[in-house]
């Protein structure tokens, strides 16, 4: 490595690091990289210069000043991905009738587009945190989440690693409150399949952490016998993960505030606002109704008409 390895000092030139960046912008096989992936790249780069920094290998960041474009980012969620209310109880009825890991699946999905809860959050879920009552809404006290990370990169060699939350301190928690048609179907998944040693509510048959891979080939089933050509044709509910920007332009469509919709779902509402931005039409349009519905009640207390109700 380190006969092929350029010296540290090398990253001065602008021209060795424009080609670091450039590199950063392509996968292994060459072809180029999603936008938010190279700059996610470009940011742990620049980490490991401020790194360099503190070691005393350069005097300031080379980054600094460096005139480089970077890929433009297009965060906005497309609705054309996105699934219908209809469309979700398709596909989670045919995740359900799948034999072999199917009906343990049902629950799972469900948590994703009911709870707007990640894979990660799903797959760490632990009895502890459910509370489902026999009727009325339940409450799910989400803790953290399981990655995929590799046993090269953990430090006790395991393959999965616990995560807190994301964009949260280690210790916190996100209380998110689930509807009474899901409560129903977390007891019932509770009570057929059980819990891992652990608590877990989803594990494989050897009882270990869910695996995307096996998850994803279920879904895959699931938008194949129940789609249409058209919806397939147009990327509908292409990942499991659309299950999770369903629940959310659900909340939005529906008319919760979007404070509370960034809230249970994780996320800053400046990131919901700019990844929902194409949902958020609906939502104006009913705030603008509201408005002058209450304008309108003004005019009639002060034309001396005793209001509506």
């Amino acid at each position: 490595m380190k006969r092929n390895s350029l010296p540290v000092g090398a990253l001065a030139e602008a021209d060795v690091l424009r080609r670091a960046l450039d590199a950063l912008c392509r996968k292994l096989d060459g072809e180029e990289a999603a936008a938010k992936t190279a700059r996610r790249k470009r940011a742990a780069f620049n980490e490991v210069l401020n790194t360099a920094v503190e070691k005393g290998y350069f005097a300031e960041n080379p980054l600094n000043g460096l005139r480089w474009n970077a890929p433009a980012v297009n965060e906005e969620v497309d609705p054309a991905a996105v699934p219908n209310p209809a469309q979700v109880a398709r596909l989670l009825a045919a995740v359900a009738q799948q034999r072999g890991r199917g009906p343990h699946l049902e629950a799972f999905f469900g948590c994703m587009y009911y709870a707007a809860m990640r894979p990660a959050e799903v797959i760490h879920l632990r009895l502890e945190q459910c509370h489902p009552p026999e009727s009325g809404w339940g409450m799910l006290n989400l803790s953290g989440g399981v990655i995929t990370a590799g046993k090269e990169w953990t430090d006790d060699g395991a393959v999965h690693e616990v995560h807190s939350l994301k964009r949260r301190a280690a210790t916190a928690t996100l209380p998110v409150p689930i509807p009474p048609q899901f409560v129903r179907v977390l007891r019932a998944h509770i009570e057929r399949f059980g819990v891992a040693p652990d608590g877990r509510l989803f594990r494989n048959q050897a009882g270990n952490y869910m695996d995307a891979a096996a998850y994803g080939t279920t879904w895959a089933r699931a938008r194949e016998y129940v789609l249409t050509r058209t919806e397939l044709a147009a990327g509908l509910a292409e990942r499991p993960y659309d299950l999770w920007h369903a629940g959310i332009s659900f909340w939005l469509y529906s008319g919760v505030d979007p404070a509370e919709c960034a809230r249970r779902a994780g996320q800053s509402i400046e990131v919901l606002f700019r990844h929902y931005a194409k949902f958020l039409d609906g939502v104006r349009e009913q705030a603008n109704r509201l408005i002058e519905q209450s304008m309108k009640e003004w005019d009639r207390v002060s034309q001396g008409v005793a209001p509506e109700g």
